[in-house]
């Protein structure tokens, strides 16, 4: 074997390794998004359950504002349809639904003093804002195990690798402009 041959095959093996490595790499990123989005489905799917216990709770005492009620279910489905399909844009809108009806909904319970004293009430309050805060602390972690997948697939030579073995870009998980602007308490008291 000529010194041609070995150091054609000892840089081919080391184009292999790399090449090795660099899937290696994608994939432990491919699989921290999905291990990001199932840590944001868990706090959805707990939410989601404690929804109908506090929107009943609230039926016992708000006979007047069964509009806003049925406001937060409508966006309740619509944030489970979402994250069953995967659809991350639809989880968006439907998320900053949902928000702005609970928000309404705290906003209303402060014109029911005996709701407000309510312990089941008040306990569901507190749970479903810790879910809330979990959320968006998990949608933070998610957005940013997007931009590290979206990056690699982007940056050479790892679009070589992503091209050939089919990674894809991820989308992130982002709320309307309307769910970002501060609450108009004026409006929800008004």
């Amino acid at each position: 074997m000529s010194l041609t041959s070995v150091a054609v095959l000892v840089v081919l093996f080391l184009l292999a390794a790399y090449a090795v490595i660099l899937y290696n790499a994608l994939v432990r990123l491919k699989h921290g998004l999905s291990k990001a989005w199932a840590n944001i489905e868990v706090l959805l799917k707990q939410r989601h359950d404690e929804l109908p216990k506090l929107v009943e709770t609230c039926k016992h005492y708000m006979q007047h504002e069964r509009g806003t009620l049925e406001q937060v279910i409508r966006a309740r489905n619509a944030v489970a349809s979402a994250r069953e399909q995967g659809d991350v844009g639809a989880l968006g809108l439907a998320e900053s639904g949902l928000r702005a009806g609970l928000g309404q909904l705290f906003a209303l319970a402060e014109n029911y003093p005996q709701l407000k004293a309510n312990e089941s009430f008040q306990f569901l309050q507190q749970r479903i804002s810790g879910l809330e805060n979990g959320i968006a602390d998990r949608r933070e972690l998610y957005n940013e195990a997007v931009n590290l997948n979206n990056v690699r697939i982007e940056q050479f030579p790892d679009l070589i690798i992503a091209g050939l073995f089919g990674f894809k870009a991820a989308e992130l998980l982002e709320f309307s402009e309307a769910q970002k602007a501060d609450i108009d308490l004026k409006a929800l008291f008004g």
